[in-house]
């Protein structure tokens, strides 16, 4: 396969995802694990960001052929060569060590691919659906990683992950809609009396508040009836790293319904002092 042009570098996505990790909610909860669990748990992000970034930073015209090229490193890494890129080469070990499927690294790429073609969802469920792709996969590696991967806390973990995607989506809707995708239901914006020109406002609307406090309160109830069976199923670094993750949902939706859920108007995230509270919060619960 012909490397790709310089247009969209791999190395160079490589040289910033340093900055990009201080800057995402997903390494957070890592930063205090022993290394060998630091390790795996970047290998890990680094994959699903690069993925995320061919999905959305590429020129489009390219985009299809970057995924391909990543699904054929997972060819390598499955076959034991040696991957080209950086990223699937630091992951490898992590897969092979770890005994993790791939299949849940194809869904994430499979997830850029839809984006590439569908940029909007007609109902919430559907919304769901998309995340079975694009957040669920991320939890179930998680738990592999910790040896953890058992079917009821899979199917706890998947709760948690999609109500961290619509928790993102809510927080993202100006930005996404910038790159021509709206997250957000179409019945929902339909029945709150949405138009397009709401989301390209400097400021949110009150009806469109509306739209987002209801996506939030749905994430909230996700989190809720994921993260209580989630968390009691695991202990030691396992399940400080994910009440780090739960920690960051909550304290993500707190910082929305502080700011009215007025998510155009102003950058609405979760502060430390919050975050860390919620962590040990989450801990004490779990």
């Amino acid at each position: 396969m012909a490397s790709p042009d310089p247009s969209w570098s791999f190395d160079e996505h490589d040289r910033t995802l340093g900055a990009l990790v201080t800057r995402e909610n997903f390494p957070v909860a890592t930063r205090v694990l022993p290394a060998r669990h630091r390790a795996d748990l970047r290998a890990v992000y680094g994959f699903a960001r690069l993925v995320d970034d061919v999905g959305d930073e590429a020129p489009p015209e390219r985009r299809a052929e970057l995924l391909d090229l990543i699904d054929a490193e997972l060819d390598a890494v499955a076959a034991g060569r040696t991957p080209r890129l950086p990223q699937l080469r630091r992951l490898a070990p992590t897969v092979r060590d770890r005994g993790i499927p791939l299949d849940p690294f194809r869904d994430l790429i499979q997830a850029n691919r839809q984006d590439q073609v569908v940029d909007r969802y007609a109902t919430f469920d559907e919304l769901l659906k998309y995340c079975t792709l694009s957040a669920e996969p991320v939890g179930r590696i998680v738990l592999h990683v910790f040896g953890r991967a058992t079917p009821e806390l899979m199917d706890a973990s998947d709760r948690v992950c999609s109500a961290l995607q619509v928790i993102e989506h809510c927080q993202d809707v100006g930005e996404d809609y910038a790159r021509g995708r709206v997250y957000l239901p179409a019945d929902d914006l339909r029945r709150f009396g949405c138009t397009d020109d709401d989301l390209a406002l400097p400021y949110t609307p009150t009806r469109l508040r509306g739209v987002v406090a209801l996506q939030a309160a749905r994430a909230a109830a996700l989190l809720a009836e994921g993260a209580p069976p989630l968390l009691a199923g695991l202990a030691g670094w396992a399940r400080l790293a994910v009440a780090g993750y739960v920690a960051g949902g909550r304290a993500t939706l707190a910082a929305l319904d502080r700011g009215r859920h007025d998510v155009l108007g102003r950058e609405l995230r979760a502060g430390r002092v919050r975050l860390l509270a919620g962590w040990a919060s989450a801990l004490g619960r779990g």
